[in-house]
């Protein structure tokens, strides 16, 4: 039996609107069907991120630690911290070492009664701008040694683009549920279909729950997607 031998099948944004066209039962013809396809698909990355469905983008950041310095801003593009550490003796192959950070909520930080106490930090809290974050170490790091502050996070997926020639930042096994969640927004935005928009509806909260379930951790501790209720 002949096969392909090939495992590089993916949907550009063409492609990808093409189909979730076709799946509402329309056929996208007008450069502003396309527009507002993509418009589409830049919501849903940021839905998807809100419920937590983008353990892909995880990544390990690290930044140097002032003594003195308690609040530190991280790049824009970061959605959350998963992990923090304090790294103390960074390089030293005999005695690097890493001490886990606890999180704590912006209450639990306001109710410490001393904030501007020095030694090597235990805890943080992370404050979320519009513009990005910052981790804020408590105590405020001290002198006594050299610290770095590294962390896991979640990084923003990136936005769909103008050229349809463009892949998706996400990977191939989640097209499906990308696919059905933008022809289940289609059927909202057009009268002539929302007839179907019960069924796409069932449809993407199929293809997201085999989604969110790949994407958890296979571990014994494991960071799982938050729940959804669709509306």
């Amino acid at each position: 039996m002949a096969t392909s031998g090939t495992y590089a099948f993916t949907l550009d944004l063409a492609d990808m609107i093409e189909e979730s066209f076709e799946l509402a039962g329309l056929e996208l013809r007008t450069g502003y069907d396309f527009r507002t396809a993509r418009r589409s698909i830049d919501l849903l990355m940021l839905e998807w991120q809100n419920r937590g469905l983008n353990l892909w983008t995880i990544q390990e950041g690290t930044t140097s630690i002032t003594a003195g310095t308690a609040r530190y801003a991280l790049s824009s593009d970061i959605v959350d911290i998963i992990e923090a550490y304090v790294r103390t003796d960074s390089g030293d192959t005999s005695k690097q070492f890493d001490q886990v950070l606890t999180r704590v909520s912006i209450s639990q930080y306001a109710h410490l009664s001393n904030k501007l106490n020095q030694a090597k930090p235990l805890q943080y809290w992370l404050e979320k701008d519009p513009s990005a974050i910052a981790v804020n170490l408590w105590p405020v790091p001290d002198s006594a040694e050299t610290y770095t502050l590294g962390y896991y996070y979640m990084q923003r997926v990136e936005d769909s683009g103008s050229p349809g020639s463009n892949n998706m930042d996400v990977p191939s096994r989640y097209l499906p549920c990308l696919v059905s969640g933008l022809a289940y927004q289609i059927s909202l935005k057009r009268p002539e279909v929302s007839d179907r928009a019960p069924a796409l509806k069932s449809a993407y909260e199929e293809q997201w729950n085999l989604a969110a379930d790949a994407d958890r951790e296979k571990a014994s501790f494991r960071v799982t997607p938050g729940g959804y209720r669709f509306p």
